[in-house]
């Protein structure tokens, strides 16, 4: 999805996760449970509408550009990923991916498939309005 704004200023929001449900309804809390700015390592706990509260972890960063964090359980693990691109004069792409691995994904996948797709479509469309609001 294209962003009519800064990679910086959609970074500055992407990496405020505590603030995320300032700009989709999908995500009614996101609360870090360790301290200081997102980081590898870091950790929050994730309440979403009609979904169980997973603690997510961060597992990869690049500061400004990418990150992917991770909420695991004993039967599936669930990979989020986030990551910006410049396309020049003051805009972006965003990219937002979610994978679901382990024995019972197929599963999930029939049970939760629109649900998910829906969340990220909800997510990716609610950065882009508010990226562009507080560019515009």
């Amino acid at each position: 999805m294209d962003v009519a704004a800064a990679p910086e200023r959609v970074w500055e929001l992407l990496a405020d996760i505590e603030g995320w449900p300032r700009w989709t309804v999908s995500k009614t809390s996101v609360r870090l449970l360790s301290g200081g700015p997102v980081a590898v390592g870091s950790e929050a706990e994730v309440r979403q509408l009609k979904l169980a509260t997973e603690v997510w972890q961060v597992t990869e960063m690049e500061a400004g550009r990418s990150f992917e964090w991770r909420s695991q359980n004993p039967v599936f693990t669930t990979i989020s990923t986030h990551r910006i691109e410049p396309l020049g004069a003051g805009r972006s792409r965003v990219v937002l991916g979610l994978r679901q691995k382990g024995f019972m994904a197929p599963l999930l996948a029939l049970a939760y498939g629109k649900l998910t797709r829906r969340y990220v479509d909800m997510e990716a469309a609610g950065l882009k309005r508010y990226c562009e609001a507080m560019s515009g």
